[in-house]
């Protein structure tokens, strides 16, 4: 009987959603395993081969540890909201629920293709109502909360407004914005928009006035990573920094927390450095300065406060509201001009450019140590999001400074006895300090910290401070607030009116706030987000629902918000939302939360490592201070998986001809190479009809040959449509079947590299498949297996590889597993071995690897229960010891034959042995051998 994968794998597919076999449910009885893999964005072009590896690769340990006995949680769904379906809406006027939809059919029926162990019965798409309720939820929860300093947890804002009546905020510490005092006479003097105004600065959830990445084209901000040399990586459109009143989280208050958190997880140790760099811990003094002839003061943050005698200017951020203040009418036109080049720049593209740009104030600044006068200059290399956006410049001990010092003819100072800043800063924490202050200086304080290390100091210094009320040590992290809002139509609606231009929640029992229906997704003439074109988006708080724009009265009757939010509002809590996908009453109920408690195996890429893999943790963390989530840390052990690349092939055109040339024919012509798609490509051999079918102008195409064959030109680039290399997964289901594709892609190379897609192998792991097949059923359609004990040796070949595959599962190194099947295979052929007892382990085992073959050959074996409920068999060491070991014979130190001795063979018999060998006569040549020396299991050396 033929191995016909198109009949048993549509059959297989067919029967595990009739009987429900990857449904699951909470079961005490059992130990939970949860995996997850990242929330995919349902895209118009489908899956293409590189997609499924992170989901093959989760879903063949979700199947092992079923298999192990686990009650494994295995769920898939949609990160649904994002600008490409809302693009495709504004070039098109179809709405993009209807594109969302239509995609993401498609992707499902890819995905079932696959024969992934999904539980579709707990799908989730963030654009659905019922889902996007529990972010909106989670939303106002945050407004209402702020966050303690002192506990360390986020807490009701209405204990805050108690606090106020009572004692103002003396004493309070909290995450805010700005600091700010006031006594309880104050507050209880305020109207409720002031009130409302203070309430913002703590909220965890607050209106702020933040830098953007404002494209004017596409109407909207943009996060960091969708800004690439200035423009917007779609559509390429120009992106500006701009200062816009958004809504934001405050991520920053939970920046230790995240730190700590790091410590108790299982993730790489350069995915967590990559999280420690982007949270950016460092502790440090803020320090006051004067402006010299002015009432103004300003802060900057250092963490070297041992170099306060070696500033010798200051620089601040181009968004610093000092610029302002601190630009002199006769430095203003050229202050500006300045700003608008910087406009253009992105912080990231700011932070990675090394170039010197700056232009000078027309100010000074005193330094509270020396009391000398130094210039203030602008310059894009500070960044206004971290620390005070004004720094103090030691050109002698900062790379950056020290440029910008050159390239402007500023002073530089050392501060250490013996360094050279002649052609570099010295920017070691290591030395001896000297001119703090300088010896022919009148002194300014009494602080002096020559001679001492520069550890000392820094403590010294951060002391002083302190004592002499010049400002106060701090810790200070580089991680910013996260920007929450986004002028687009297809996100999710906020839950929040204005009353008198200050933000109101609508009634939790009234969510979700559901998308209204608007006109055009476009900004509108006005400027304002899609939201604006919509002619029903007022809340009417009597009633408790949406009402149309015309009744607003600011009495009853409000504006509704007309931003939506970004893309990861509705990826950062679904690991959650899987748990429970059909509770009406809450996110998560707390039993179905402490089952599960968080996610034991993520797995995605790399490139979320500093958006979504902080928003998520934050966004749990928030939620466990909530005692929403049970555990602090949402996943506890993570996988990046690495990209399949295209493997690209060229056809190479004769030029002004339509003569095609192959390739190693090519170098006696003037050709032009050309893409061709991959998928009329085989083994490097291009398919001629299909070519000219491909497309109109090659019709007529000719060829030049070798050997009757055009062989094409390959290279390994990006996957992606322009190189007509993407290799869509459907075409290899249809051609090798969907268990060749998953053996396949795991055969490729390690999980966590990257690697080129290259069919040239594959035909190696579909025979794999037909010569296990073949163990079963020969050609003829004969049933082969037997109920017969096994042999030594073919239980030696069975339990080698069990040995192999779980420990390779538990590492991920799925390559060395698929290998271990093939030699097993070949073994067991060798062997003639079709006896149950080795065959039916072998099944469970391939199981999580080739889930439809051995679905069906599980059954054929008598069983009529599923495969998956199996159990994971245990290897047995006794029957990986060998009988028998191979010795190589020396003599002298060179090897000249083998032996084969049993095991436990004594080392007095294994030298007598080889003397009474005649082969070893030969060597010897009749003289009496020195001594022999046996090295256990491997060689024996006769010396001579």
């Amino acid at each position: 009987m033929e191995y016909n994968f198109r009949e048993i794998e549509k059959k297989w597919q067919k029967r595990w959603v009739e009987e429900k076999t990857y449904q699951v449910t909470e079961d005490d009885s059992k130990q939970k395993f949860y995996v997850l893999n990242m929330f995919p964005y349902p895209s118009g072009a489908g899956l293409h081969v590189g997609h499924p590896l992170g989901y093959i690769a989760s879903d063949i340990y979700a199947r092992y540890k079923r298999l192990q006995g686990f009650n494994v949680l295995n769920p898939m769904g949609y990160d649904a909201y994002g600008l490409p379906a809302e693009q495709y809406a504004i070039q098109t006027g179809q709405h993009p629920a209807i594109t969302t939809d239509a995609n993401i059919k498609r992707y499902k029926e890819q995905l079932d293709n696959i024969g992934f162990s999904f539980d579709w019965n707990r799908e989730i798409r963030t654009c659905d109502p019922e889902y996007y309720h529990w972010t909106q939820w989670a939303f106002q929860k945050m407004f209402n909360s702020y966050y303690c300093n002192d506990t360390q947890q986020a807490r009701p804002i209405e204990e805050l407004e108690k606090a106020f009546a009572l004692y103002g905020n003396e004493g309070l510490n909290a995450a805010c914005s700005e600091e700010i005092r006031f006594t309880a006479d104050e507050w209880n003097a305020k109207n409720e928009k002031e009130k409302q105004e203070i309430l913002m600065n703590y909220r965890i959830a607050y209106l702020g006035e933040t830098m953007v990445n404002w494209c004017a084209e596409l109407g909207t901000v943009l996060a960091n990573d969708e800004v690439v040399d200035g423009v917007s990586e779609r559509g390429g459109f120009p992106v500006v920094q701009k200062k816009m009143r958004q809504w934001c989280l405050r991520v920053s208050a939970y920046a230790q927390r995240l730190l700590d958190g790091l410590d108790t997880i299982d993730w790489t140790d350069s995915l967590k450095e990559t999280q420690k760099n982007w949270i950016g811990r460092s502790e440090g003094a803020e320090v006051q300065f004067k402006v010299k002839d002015s009432d103004i003061e300003f802060t900057i943050f250092t963490t070297r406060a041992d170099t306060m005698f070696g500033v010798t200017f200051m620089v601040l951020a181009p968004e610093s509201e000092l610029v302002a203040q601190l630009t002199t009418p006769e430095q203003k036109a050229e202050v500006n001009a300045y700003l608008d080049r910087t406009k253009k720049r992105t912080e990231r593209e700011r932070i990675a450019d090394r170039s010197v740009t700056g232009v000078f104030s027309g100010s000074y600044a005193i330094n509270p140590f020396t009391g000398e006068a130094v210039p203030v200059w602008i310059s894009d290399y500070v960044l206004a999001g971290y620390g005070t956006g004004a720094i103090m410049a030691v050109p002698a001990h900062d790379s950056r400074d020290y440029a910008f010092a050159k390239h402007f003819g500023l002073e530089i100072r050392p501060l250490v006895e013996g360094c050279d800043v002649s052609e570099e800063s010295f920017d070691a924490k290591e030395g001896i300090v000297c001119n703090s202050p300088r010896p022919d200086a009148t002194p300014y304080c009494d602080l002096s910290l020559n001679g001492l290390t520069i550890k000392e100091a820094i403590e010294t210094t951060k002391k002083y401070v302190k004592e002499h009320n010049l400002g106060r040590v701090k810790v200070n992290y580089r991680l910013r607030d996260a920007i929450f809002s986004r002028q687009r139509y297809w996100g999710e609606p906020f839950p929040v009116y204005y009353k008198d231009g200050m933000p109101y929640m609508i009634d939790e029992a009234s969510l979700p706030l559901e998308l209204p229906e608007v006109a055009k997704f476009l900004p509108t003439e006005t400027g304002e987000p899609p939201l604006g074109h919509a002619t029903r988006w007022a809340w009417d708080t009597a009633n408790k629902c949406v009402v149309e724009n015309e009744k607003i009265d600011n009495a009853t009757i409000f504006p509704l918000e007309l931003n939506t939010m970004p893309g990861f509002a509705g990826s950062s809590a679904y690991y959650l939302r899987y748990m429970d996908p059909r509770n009406h009453q809450a996110l998560v109920g707390p039993k179905t939360d402490q089952y599960w408690k968080n996610v034991d195996l993520y797995v995605g890429g790399t490139e979320h490592a500093t958006g979504h893999l902080i928003y998520s943790r934050f966004w749990n963390k928030f939620l466990h201070d909530l005692g929403v989530s049970t555990v602090e840390e949402p996943f506890q052990k993570l996988v990046n998986q690495g990209m399949i690349q295209g493997r690209s092939n060229f056809v190479y055109r004769i030029k002004d001809t339509n003569t095609f040339v192959s390739l190693n024919l090519k170098d006696q012509y003037d050709v032009t190479p050309l893409h061709v798609d991959v998928n009329i490509v085989s083994n490097d051999i291009l398919d001629l009809e299909a070519f000219k079918a491909w497309r109109p102008e090659y019709a007529t195409a000719e060829f030049i040959l070798e050997d009757g064959k055009y062989i094409c030109g390959w290279a390994v680039e990006k996957m992606s449509k322009s190189m007509f290399n993407v290799v869509n997964p459907d075409m290899i289901v249809e051609k090798y079947g969907a268990d060749t594709l998953r053996m396949y892609e795991m055969f490729l190379g390690p999980v966590e590299q990257s690697k080129p897609w290259d069919t040239n192998g594959i035909d190696g792991v579909h025979r794999f498949l037909k010569k296990f097949w073949s163990l079963f059923y020969n050609r003829t359609g004969e049933y082969l297996v037997k109920e017969e004990p096994a042999t030594k040796d073919e239980l030696k070949s069975l339990h080698k590889l069990i040995k192999k595959v779980t420990g390779d599962i538990e590492q991920f190194s799925y390559n060395t597993s698929v290998s271990a099947f093939m030699i097993c295979v070949n073994e067991l052929s060798t062997l003639k071995c079709n006896k149950k007892e080795v065959l039916e382990q072998f099944i469970i085992i391939l199981t999580p690897f080739a889930p439809h073959i051995c679905e069906e050959l599980w059954h054929t074996l008598g069983h009529d229960t599923s495969v998956c409920d199996a159990v994971w068999p245990a290897y047995n060491e006794e029957y990986l010891k060998e009988d028998t070991v191979n010795y190589t014979i020396s003599f002298n130190g060179k090897a000249r034959f083998n032996m084969e001795f049993a095991a436990d063979e004594s080392s007095e018999a294994i030298q007598a042995a080889v003397l009474a060998d005649e082969r070893s006569q030969k060597w010897i040549e009749g003289k009496t051998p020195k001594k022999i020396i046996v090295v256990p299991k491997k060689i024996v050396n006769v010396v001579v």
